[in-house]
């Protein structure tokens, strides 16, 4: 690779990971803050709460290269003609063609993260997601440790707590039982405990009145008690272990057994291929971004007031791009033969960048004259 290659390479690798650093920050602190106010109010710890954030990053970082590869072609395109460093450099002959070589291989790099990233990290970490989810969703804090708030862990089922101490005692609770068709039962007590057993959890509540309704006889009978101790393993057993989605599977057996994984998702065949190629497009549209923002900014000539015009363009042109992606989205999972149409936007993107390049190569503006021999005047 030439000097003048390895040095724009550098330039833009160092910028792209100050912009990916901080746009993954932006995005991640926003998934965070959801996330800590979801967990922690449900009494959830720290480490639950980290875990759960780091599972998320992978797909946060797959979001978010394709922008810093486009942000740092701009960016570094912009610096290098501020600077005059591609005037020099197209004074020695290289053409716009030629200095779209190390930003092509600045997307190629971009890719094969994004590659590792779609494939293999961004699948297992959305995995292991949601089977932790499925985990705590059974926990006993998550479902009734919550003061102040009418909670339903169960169908038919609603459990309240005025206050919890910090001993651990529950204060002025009340619990409703309407799963039986026609008997509905009600329990409310000054205080109560949480107990675990060999069994399972129990509810022990203290000073309190169980009313119990006959829906079919109309009566309504009252016992006050003094200690009662209900069986609380039914509200808060683990739900079942959600089916399998096609974001988990890997991609090889997404292609290769196209039919078993969307049966068993309960997804169509379209949608299973979607899931699949667009694992391989989304690398080639950090490669498009990249080059985009290089040759939107090359067809600009000098100007005192800058290339707002050119990155506003470069703007528009991704916006066209992922335009066509959401437009071939319904096609493909309606109808599975369509699957090469997820590539379009890539080869859009590609074509647009030809024509760019093409156009900045060109020597002359549309419509100037070209330069004829000079001719010398007789006496």
């Amino acid at each position: 690779m030439a000097r003048f290659d390895r040095y724009v390479l550098s330039q833009l690798m160092v910028l792209f990971g100050f912009f990916a650093l901080v746009l993954v920050s932006v995005y991640w602190v926003n998934r965070a803050v959801i996330l800590f106010d979801r967990l922690i109010a449900d009494g959830h710890s720290a480490g639950v709460f980290l875990e759960f954030t780091a599972l998320s990053l992978p797909n946060v970082i797959r979001m978010v290269l394709p922008m810093a590869a486009f942000a740092a072609a701009v960016y570094v395109t912009n610096r290098l003609s501020s600077e005059s460093e591609l005037t020099v450099v197209q004074a020695t002959g290289f053409s716009p063609w030629r200095l779209a070589r190390p930003v092509l291989i600045f997307g190629l790099i971009v890719a094969a993260m994004m590659s590792v990233l779609t494939h293999f990290l961004v699948p297992k970490s959305l995995e292991q997601l949601r089977l932790r989810e499925a985990e705590i969703s059974g926990s006993v804090s998550a479902r009734l440790l919550r003061e102040g708030a009418f909670l339903h862990p169960t169908s038919g089922v609603t459990f309240y707590i005025r206050d919890i101490t910090t001993d651990g005692e529950l204060r002025d609770v009340f619990l409703s039982d309407r799963r039986q068709e026609d008997r509905v039962v009600t329990y409310t007590a000054e205080q109560a405990y949480l107990l675990r057993d060999t069994v399972g959890p129990k509810l022990v509540m203290q000073s309190g009145l169980a009313q119990t309704l006959n829906v079919s006889k109309e009566t309504l009978s009252t016992t006050n008690f003094t200690d009662l101790t209900y069986d609380i393993s039914g509200l808060i057993t683990a739900d079942s272990l959600p089916r399998r989605k096609i974001q988990f599977v890997p991609t090889l057996e997404l292609l290769t057994d196209t039919e078993a994984v969307a049966e068993a998702a309960r997804e169509s065949p379209g949608e299973t291929l979607e899931e699949a190629h667009t694992r391989f497009q989304q690398p080639l549209l950090a490669v498009v971004a990249a080059l985009i923002g290089y040759s939107a900014l090359m067809i600009g000539g000098y100007s005192r007031f800058g290339v707002g015009r050119q990155i506003v363009f470069a703007i528009f042109l991704l916006v066209v791009i992922k335009l066509a992606e959401s437009a071939v989205t319904d096609p493909v999972r309606d109808n599975a033969a369509l699957w090469p149409l997820i590539y379009l936007p890539s080869l859009i993107g590609l074509v647009i960048c030809g024509l760019l390049l093409r156009r900045a190569a060109g020597p002359f503006k549309p419509g100037k004259p070209l330069p004829g021999p000079a001719v010398e005047g007789t006496a």
